[in-house]
């Protein structure tokens, strides 16, 4: 009999990816894993660790599984919170959801389940694994889930071969109507519980409450860029709009250029510009926020974004080349956008990911991934 262990959330969607894996012969193990115990910077207390984790014992009672509570909170930091303050510290937005899964859920979790002799990882994402054949070499392809309003395959864009190899994704052929109703049949405790919201393990978190405890407050200028203004073009080693700031106006000021995005809207307190104001770029260096009137603001957009060479992985193993030959490619810069269709150029440092339409709010640091068809190619940083 092969051993799968689950990680149990205390939500629904793991514990009928346990349920199923259960019925399918397999022998199930639960963890919950603590990964984070600062309740102060929580919005509420909807994904506070100790609900969670009674929630997921209810669930292990309910399947009568083993179960046990891990505590990675400090390597949950080490890999996850401190990479989030040091890239919004450089004026970056990272996607902490995608790291979690590459360096906890199948790095540290995977190795603690197969330290404990399990054959597979099973966890509660909306997507598939295919396995196929490959220059005479077993390989897996990560496919999205078939509900496309619950698709999860953007956070999976890391992984690896190994990693794929050990995952199992029990739910991915399922809408999430029927994996609540599976639920309910089954009697699980927790088939009418909320999903959760905001960053991983973390819960929905008052963002600027949450960057303060490392990034300090430092009062700076807004300057509005109006729409007509003359910019630089993009470099290869940077797609970042390149200011020229004298033909600015000053309309505000901040408490800190690291803690705004680009496209941000809320949280810039500047009244009386008639049209709202979206942010624009930041340069935390001279901590300065650029902002812009309008949601349509010309800066906003960009048909083109760069990815240095070392940012960019495939997750089938498939060189470069064979990804070039594969048009058109489709990708997404952040979770839930449809797909865009794209291709790629590339030069020596990097890659060019030329889009046929205009993208929207393009923040350095987030995933850009790349698709065929349902099929995830890979993803690379956006510079």
């Amino acid at each position: 009999m092969k051993t799968v262990v689950v990680g149990l959330s205390g939500g629904v969607d793991s514990a009928v990816s346990a349920y199923l894996l259960k019925k399918q012969g397999y022998r199930v193990i639960g963890i919950f894993m603590r990964n984070w115990n600062d309740e102060s910077v929580l919005i509420n207390a909807e994904c506070h660790w100790e609900e969670d984790s009674k929630d997921a014992l209810l669930v292990a009672e309910k399947l009568d599984i083993p179960f046990q509570t891990i505590d990675l909170s400090v390597a949950y930091k080490k890999r996850i919170v401190d990479y989030m303050f040091s890239e919004y510290k450089e004026g970056r937005t990272p996607n902490p959801d995608v790291l979690c899964n590459r360096e906890v859920k199948f790095d540290l979790f995977l190795e603690i389940a197969l330290d404990l002799g399990a054959d597979f990882v099973g966890t509660g994402h909306y997507c598939q694994k295919k396995e196929v054949e490959q220059n005479e070499k077993k390989m897996f392809k990560l496919l999205k889930g078939r509900d496309n309003n619950k698709d999860q395959s953007y956070f999976l864009c890391q992984l690896n071969q190994f990693q794929l190899s050990k995952a199992l994704f029990p739910i991915g052929e399922l809408k999430k109507s029927a994996v609540r109703e599976i639920a309910k049949k089954a009697g699980l405790p927790v088939w009418q519980k909320k999903d959760s919201q905001g960053l991983c393990f973390i819960g929905k978190v008052k963002l600027p409450t949450f960057l303060q405890q490392q990034l300090k407050l430092k009062k700076g200028d807004i300057v509005e860029i109006p729409s007509t203004f003359t910019w630089i073009s993009q470099s290869k080693e940077s797609n970042r709009w390149d200011f020229i700031a004298e033909n600015g106006k000053k309309v505000g000021e901040h408490n800190g250029a690291h803690f705004y995005t680009i496209g941000q809207r809320k949280g810039l307190a500047v009244g009386g510009t008639g049209e709202p104001l979206f942010v624009l770029e930041t340069n935390t260096k001279d901590n300065i926020v650029y902002v812009g009137r309008g949601i349509s603001h010309p800066f906003l957009f960009k048909e083109k974004l760069w990815i240095n060479k070392k940012d960019m992985h495939w997750l089938g193993g498939l060189e470069a080349k064979e990804v070039e030959q594969k048009k058109p490619l489709q990708a997404k810069i952040r979770y839930r956008q449809v797909d865009q269709i794209c291709h790629l150029e590339k030069i020596f440092e990097g890659y060019w990911v030329h889009f046929q339409e205009k993208q929207r709010a393009v923040a350095p640091g987030q995933f850009c991934v790349f698709y065929q068809g349902k099929e995830l190619l890979g993803s690379g940083v956006i510079q």
